[in-house]
């Protein structure tokens, strides 16, 4: 039996084995120093390069490069129409923004359970929790794997609603054979460091509407019906935000845009190696990928089967798992802690005083927020752990062998973990 790395013994994952995330070279360098030496560092070249770069890859007729991934969904809701009080569908597991976004403009989220399976918003139960106020969903695809899109558009065109993408970690994610973010009316992809295309921060708005692409232009520069580079009256027409990035991101961007292939090929075929030489051990639940769709393993999500465990605390064990991981030299973490309905700002429902957006009359009516609607997404919140970064280029499958046997040493000797003597009493 191996003694585990947290116990001395020795460490799977040797110091030094994993590179750092993002890869930076001379091509980052020379179109970074392009834009520092220009004479528009705030919105120029690059940045309108960058958009059309950008659509042409993804297949959208329309992007604007904004601040985040979240200002990119926020603009997606307002190109839509969404209005104060409206209801909008969302995951009950993902990053806050994805139901904060809907904050951003008044509206107010209604939560759907997930599938275990996908991690993804369970979309046999997206049409029992449309209300009468419901006018759009935000379709996360979480963590690379995009939703069933066809359900999700079918029910979305029975009831006349929007759907607005949000795939902010799902760059290149395929369904069907097409990409995320170009079935839904608009969508969202974030820029961030933790991205599997970063540009250390920022996001990109798409859609191929040019009514929702110049609704949502008004929110992402104050309001005004002209960008920038146009020809401006400085007017307001519409609430707006500056939503806008610089040139220096845009030239970041663009260089790493060109290398995406690879860094998804490389995720590919880290993600399928410990698919496969991870699979059949009792005590681990992997990440599925079902037929038509293509991850592109933003995380690997590693959990754990209750059936292989003798402890009240799942969460608690949970913990313990993580620091024998890490102790192999293995970087995962728990990214997300909380099911969205348990956090304060939906539990208080007051977003910005006296309760509102909630307040406004009719908005509240049967909205429920009970963390206790959602057994799945809690099950899965207190079970799992997240090998993000280091699947991802210059890494390779010799690193991804040595991430698979450290895993593998740890879910095979799952009855050496004591969370006790681990995280203390």
């Amino acid at each position: 039996m191996a003694t585990l790395a947290v116990y001395g013994g020795e460490k799977a994952v040797p110091d030094g084995s994993i590179k750092p995330w993002p890869p930076v070279d001379k091509t980052d360098e020379e179109m970074v120093l392009n834009a520092l030496h220009s004479d528009k560092q705030a919105r120029g070249d690059h940045n309108i390069a960058f958009e059309s770069e950008f659509a042409e890859w993804n297949g959208n007729k329309h992007c604007l490069l904004t601040n985040s991934g979240t200002a990119a969904l926020h603009m997606g809701l307002v190109g839509c129409g969404i209005s104060a009080g409206d209801h909008v569908l969302v995951t009950a597991y993902s990053w806050s923004s994805s139901a904060t976004c809907i904050l951003h403009h008044n509206a107010i989220p209604i939560f759907v359970d997930i599938d275990f399976d996908t991690i993804n918003m369970d979309v046999d139960k997206i049409e029992a929790a449309i209300t009468p106020q419901t006018k759009a969903i935000v379709a996360v695809n979480l963590h690379g794997l995009a939703l069933d899109m066809e359900k999700v558009m079918a029910v979305a065109r029975k009831h006349g609603l929007k759907v607005v993408e949000d795939c902010c970690q799902s760059h290149g994610a395929l369904f069907n054979g097409q990409k995320v973010g170009t079935f839904g009316d608009a969508a969202g992809f974030s820029l961030n460091q933790n991205k599997c295309l970063s540009a250390g921060e920022g996001g990109m708005f798409v859609c191929n509407s040019d009514e929702v692409y110049e609704a949502a232009g008004k929110l992402w520069s104050f309001g005004e019906t002209a960008r920038p580079e146009q020809s401006r009256d400085y007017h307001a027409y519409a609430l707006g935000w500056m939503y806008r990035n610089n040139e220096l991101t845009a030239a970041y961007a663009r260089a790493q845009l060109k290398k995406y292939p690879y860094y998804f090929d490389t995720l590919r075929a880290n993600g399928q190696y410990l698919q496969e030489t991870l699979n059949g051990i009792p005590a681990l639940i992997q990440p599925t990928e079902p037929e038509g769709h293509t991850h592109n393993w933003y995380n690997y999500n590693l959990r754990i089967n209750p059936d292989c465990v003798d402890y009240p605390d799942m969460s608690r064990f949970r913990h313990a798992v993580v620091a024998a991981l890490q102790a192999e030299g293995i970087p995962v973490s728990v990214w997300q802690q909380f099911i969205l309905p348990e956090m304060t700002v939906f539990q208080a429902k007051n977003a910005y005083g006296g309760g509102f957006p909630w307040s406004i009359p009719g908005a509240d009516e049967g909205v429920d927020y009970s963390p206790e609607n959602f057994p799945v997404a809690q099950r899965h919140c207190d079970s799992y752990m997240a090998l993000v970064m280091a699947l991802r280029a210059p890494n390779g499958l010799d690193v991804a062998e040595k991430i698979g046997e450290g895993i593998r040493k740890v879910f095979e000797n799952v009855d050496q973990i004591d969370p006790d003597k681990i995280l203390g009493e």
